[in-house]
């Protein structure tokens, strides 16, 4: 249960933080802020189109969609329930996508680029920066606590109701 509570953490968390603002930079008097989507969206010529897409991948849709499968695959197991159509294959996407989920490297590489900025302007971490540290605090726990030998042999072996 506790896996699931994360994993619904995790949705709002990363929806809410795609739109919330990330920083804020005041250099000379003037004064920007910057959300995720806004992020994404200032990579607008056909050259980092491919760049801005990946991106968007790796720090959005995978934890999104891994958060997803987990509360697909798990709310059956846990309330003791069939299992629902194509939870294997969504647990096997799931694990799969593990490396390439890269919450926790965005944040990490966002905190080192903005201490080389530092100098240079005033910066202030917006709300969706805290919570994307939230969320890798919280990405991490939901991949320590799962058992993934528990809920394949949930998965193999299915409770009948």
């Amino acid at each position: 249960m506790q896996i699931i509570a994360i994993a619904l953490a995790i949705v709002v968390l990363l929806v809410a933080a795609v739109f919330l603002p990330f920083l804020s930079i005041h250099v000379a008097g003037a004064k920007n802020s910057v959300s995720v989507l806004d992020a994404a969206r200032s990579f607008d010529t056909a050259i980092y189109a491919p760049l801005a897409l990946a991106v968007a991948v790796v720090i959005f849709v995978i934890p999104l969609l891994r958060a997803i499968l987990s509360i697909y695959v798990l709310v059956p197991i846990v309330l003791e329930r069939r299992v629902f159509r194509h939870a294997k294959s969504a647990f096997h996407l799931m694990e799969t996508l593990r490396p390439w989920s890269m919450a926790e490297i965005f944040v990490l590489g966002c905190a080192v680029a903005l201490i080389k900025v530092a100098d240079l302007a005033v910066i202030e971490f917006g709300v969706a920066f805290w919570m994307f540290s939230a969320l890798v605090v919280l990405i991490i726990a939901q991949d320590s606590f799962l058992c993934r030998w528990s809920v394949w042999n949930s998965l193999t072996h299915p409770h009948k109701s």
